[in-house]
């Protein structure tokens, strides 16, 4: 049986809240959540609650993130998930130009992925030493997606961050300190790109190894 919390909600019901609420749940974003969703038991419970509400717990990135998806699709249900697909599929090139440049600045070979620490200033003082990378954040930071109205490098980048954190791409531990952490949706969002590249062969991911081709010199 759960134990109540502070608020006298149960570990199940507040878990059960944030999956319905459309929250992902990794050993990021909610490490407590997450310890309690590896129990099998636990995700039996958490996915019985579910079905009577027509949805079911799903996981991805290999068992390293669990979110709420619909159990049997009729009409609206359809409706809702071409909508979803649709925010997904109009964030993903702001997205991805954002994991390359903030690959490119911290000098990393391998993609940003769940765990990896990204510093702000760290970042700021590369992209502003870097005229290609300033022009690159000044066009990444006025997409819709994180929207922007700063000419300034330090204005652009704390809207983007303030903006993945609120679409829980990262989170702040310490909100006294600048250090962001990379969530599992992070990783989530490479596998809906391999996803779309198979269902409809856009090449994304090859594009994406190609612009970080591209920007290798810049640096």
């Amino acid at each position: 049986m759960s134990k109540l919390n502070a608020t006298g909600m149960s570990e199940t019901g507040r878990i059960l809240e944030a999956l319905l609420s459309g929250q992902f749940i990794c050993q990021v974003s909610d490490e407590d959540g997450f310890h309690f969703l590896a129990e099998e038991a636990n995700r039996e419970r958490i996915d019985s609650h579910l079905h009577v509400l027509n949805r079911r717990l799903a996981s991805a990135c290999e068992g390293e993130l669990y979110f709420c998806a619909y159990r049997e699709l009729g009409d609206n249900e359809h409706k809702v998930i071409s909508q979803q697909f649709s925010e997904i599929a109009g964030s993903l090139l702001p997205l991805t130009e954002w994991l390359i440049l903030s690959q490119e600045a911290q000098g990393q070979d391998s993609p940003i992925s769940a765990g990896v620490a990204l510093r702000l200033s760290e970042l700021q003082t590369v992209v502003e030493d870097t005229p290609a990378l300033r022009e690159q954040l000044a066009k990444i930071s006025q997409y819709k997606l994180f929207g922007s109205t700063s000419s300034q490098v330090d204005g652009q980048l704390k809207q983007v961050f303030k903006r993945l954190c609120e679409q829980g791409y990262l989170v702040r531990p310490n909100q006294e300190k600048q250090i962001y952490i990379a969530t599992a949706k992070v990783d989530y969002i490479f596998e809906v790109i391999s996803f779309i590249d198979e269902a409809e062969g856009l090449g994304l991911e090859q594009q994406a190894m190609d612009a970080i081709g591209q920007q290798e010199p810049l640096l």
